[in-house]
């Protein structure tokens, strides 16, 4: 089933099929309207429940389970091997592989979610915490597609919670550095930006299609496979081809290079420069097909002008798989390489390296080379910075209000990939893409994507 809101024009999405029922009648769940204001917690202690107790879930639960007044009260994860960790590092928390379970049965001694599943379950998992009055953190991207990141967005403005994207540099001092420096004018105007990462959307996995039957087999004992296919369309379980980890590679469940990554580099751009939402998208690749995502790729953002840009529109482009802009554009020393992932801002009077992670470098090196950097910026625990805000009853500045945006245009450049050497022209406001002379209809149905029954997303 393909989702479109049509109360509201910023979240219209036409599909292939028409204009369908809202998810909500479709599968008739009702709306859980919060009671009260969830601003605060009730009292001192914050209950948190993680999902997704591994990999980055791990290293989220131990960052927010370091602040004094975090309680875990609910650890989720389809595969029951994946608590032993978590089960260490904090004892006699209470296991769950289905997190609408874990909903019902903590109820109010709940307050908090953070979500650190593959990123085709970010949209359901954190929605129905915030229908239930839940802060939610959810790791990057913030959702699969265009759609789902604008219903986060949405679903945040309407339950009032606090929440935050896990895109933790966004709080690092390299970072924050970066960003004062554009935002005090170091290197002038920005006029391009240029950045990239090693990575390409297809590396991780040995399968550029389907793998063959003969590899399928029955999930292990330990593994739920309905609830980790979650709202994608249901396929056969092959060990090592999804699950733990190589789901990035795949379009079902990942958002590859570009999905990964994008988010972290390209939020001090963002954050910076102050930019929205693009006007044009245009992919560049060798070619891939609706399985994995492609190989080395450059994606062309246009996106309008703002009061830190030199002209009334500003080019980002996006590089990965080892592609980088060239080197002579940075104006740096021939000893001097490009970093394997970062950014390069071009400036009216100077050029900036914004490395990921690490600390900016501005060039030519003869015009800033007595150039004093300021001493007061500090790193904060992206984490903690998020359940302080939850106490003060204040929006984080990586909310989804923020992260959204950011967020959509990121699974634009996915969309754009679909349709690799076309300029896609973006209307934020009326979610509404064009391709000129040619049928918009199979870009515009790239917003969305069909849900499985019973992992329908709820649209506000």
């Amino acid at each position: 089933m393909r989702h479109h809101l049509s109360q509201s024009p910023a979240s219209r999405i036409p599909s292939r099929r028409g204009f369908l029922k809202t998810a909500a009648a479709a599968i008739g769940a009702p709306f859980i309207l919060p009671s009260g204001s969830f601003s605060k917690p009730l009292n001192s202690t914050l209950q948190v429940a993680v999902i997704g107790a591994d990999g980055m879930g791990y290293s989220d639960m131990t960052n927010i389970g370091s602040h004094e007044k975090v309680k875990f009260v609910g650890f989720c994860d389809i595969d029951s091997s994946r608590f032993a960790k978590a089960d260490k590092a904090f004892p006699g928390v209470a296991h769950f592989a289905d997190y609408m379970e874990m909903y019902s049965k903590l109820g109010d001694g709940l307050d908090a979610v953070c979500v650190a599943t593959p990123d085709h379950s970010h949209a359901r998992a954190s929605i129905e915490a915030m229908k239930r009055g839940k802060h939610v953190y959810c790791q990057k991207p913030l959702a699969h597609t265009v759609w789902e990141c604008r219903q986060m967005k949405l679903w945040a403005e309407k339950s009032g919670v606090i929440t935050q994207m896990g895109n933790q540099i966004h709080s690092d001092i390299a970072y924050r550095l970066g960003v004062r420096l554009l935002r005090e004018g170091a290197i002038g105007k920005i006029k391009e930006v240029h950045s990239w990462v090693s990575v390409d959307g297809r590396e991780r996995t040995s399968f550029d299609d389907r793998p063959p039957k003969s590899l399928e087999s029955t999930p292990p004992a330990n593994v739920n496979w309905d609830l980790w296919i979650g709202p994608a369309p249901m396929r056969p379980y092959v060990s090592d081809a999804y699950h733990p980890f190589v789901w990035r590679d795949w379009q079902d469940f990942g958002t590859g290079a570009l999905g990964d990554f994008a988010c972290h580099i390209l939020d001090p751009i963002f954050t910076a420069l102050e930019l929205t939402a693009p006007t044009t998208i245009r992919a560049e690749h060798s070619g891939t097909n609706k399985e994995v995502w492609p190989g080395p790729e450059r994606v062309y953002y246009t996106f309008p002008g703002t009061d830190f840009t030199a002209g009334k529109t500003i080019a980002v482009t996006w590089y990965d798989g080892k592609l980088q802009p060239p080197k002579e554009l940075a104006q740096m020393p021939d000893n001097l390489s490009l970093p394997k992932a970062g950014s390069l801002i071009i400036g009216e009077g100077g050029n900036m390296i914004l490395p990921h992670v690490a600390g900016p470098r501005m060039y030519p090196q003869e015009k800033f080379q007595t150039f004093a950097y300021p001493k007061d910026v500090v790193g904060l625990n992206h984490r903690h910075v998020w359940v302080d805000a939850i106490f003060e009853g204040k929006k984080t500045s990586d909310g989804f209000h923020y992260a959204a945006p950011l967020s959509e245009t990121v699974q634009l450049g996915n969309v754009a990939a679909r349709f690799p050497g076309e300029t896609l022209e973006w209307d934020a406001a009326q979610m509404k893409i064009s391709r000129g002379a040619v049928d918009s209809t199979p870009a515009q149905a790239m917003l969305t994507r069909e849900y499985r029954k019973g992992f329908e997303v709820t649209p506000v």
